[in-house]
C-alpha cells in the first residue's frame, strides 16, 4: 500500500514538471514554433529576453521543470509590443522570422458577460484603443461593443493589459501553440 502511494505521488510530481506553461494569457514570444516541438528546438540561450526592449519576455525558472529556461510572456503584466527583435536574435529558429502582421501568439477572446460595453453599463474602448491593428483585429460593433477578428489578431495581449475589469473581459487563448506539427 505504501509503495502504491509513493508511486502515485511521484507520478503526480512528474506530470507537473512536464505540463506546458502556455495557457490563457501566458504565451510564447512571436514566431514561436508549436509547443509540441518548442522544447526540442529552444536552447535556452535567453537572447530573446535580453533583446526585448519592453521586458515582456521572461525566462521560466526551475520550478517549471523541463520548461525551465524557456521564454514566456505574461500579457496581463507586460504584453508583447511586437517590436520583433526577439525573432531576429533566435539562433535556432524556435522563434521564426515573420512579419509583425503574421504573428499569431494566440487569439483574443471577449467575455461578453464580463465586458462592461457588452453589458451596456458604460462605453469602454480600452481594448480597441490599445490594439495595434484596430479596425482589423478589433472593431467596435455598433460603435459600442468590441469584436475580435481572428484573421488579424496577433495575440499580443495589449488589449488584455488595457482592460480595466477584474477579472479581465478580454483574454488571449494560445490556440496556435497547441497546433500539431505537420511533418
Amino acid at each position: 500500500m505504501a509503495g502504491t502511494l509513493l508511486l502515485a505521488k511521484s507520478t503526480g510530481a512528474r506530470a507537473s514538471i512536464l505540463k506546458s506553461p502556455v495557457t490563457t494569457n501566458h504565451l510564447r514570444p512571436p514566431g514561436a514554433v508549436p509547443e509540441e516541438i518548442f522544447l526540442g528546438k529552444c536552447i535556452r540561450c535567453g537572447r530573446c529576453a535580453e533583446v526585448c526592449s519592453y521586458l515582456s519576455i521572461k525566462m521560466l525558472d526551475t520550478r517549471w521543470g523541463v520548461h525551465a529556461g524557456t521564454p514566456i510572456i505574461y500579457v496581463e503584466d507586460i504584453p508583447c509590443y511586437l517590436c520583433m527583435k526577439c525573432v531576429e536574435v533566435c539562433p535556432t529558429g524556435t522563434l521564426q522570422k515573420i512579419k509583425q502582421s503574421e504573428v499569431r501568439m494566440g487569439l483574443a477572446v471577449v467575455n461578453q458577460r464580463q465586458c462592461v460595453s457588452w453589458k451596456g453599463e458604460i462605453l469602454c474602448r480600452s481594448c480597441y484603443n490599445a490594439c495595434p491593428f484596430k479596425e482589423k483585429a478589433i472593431y467596435m460593433k455598433d460603435q459600442i461593443m468590441p469584436v475580435v477578428d481572428e484573421k488579424y489578431c496577433t495575440g499580443c495581449g495589449l488589449c488584455t493589459k488595457a482592460c480595466p475589469t477584474t477579472p479581465k473581459a478580454i483574454n488571449i487563448n494560445p490556440i496556435y501553440a497547441t497546433q500539431r506539427v505537420k511533418w
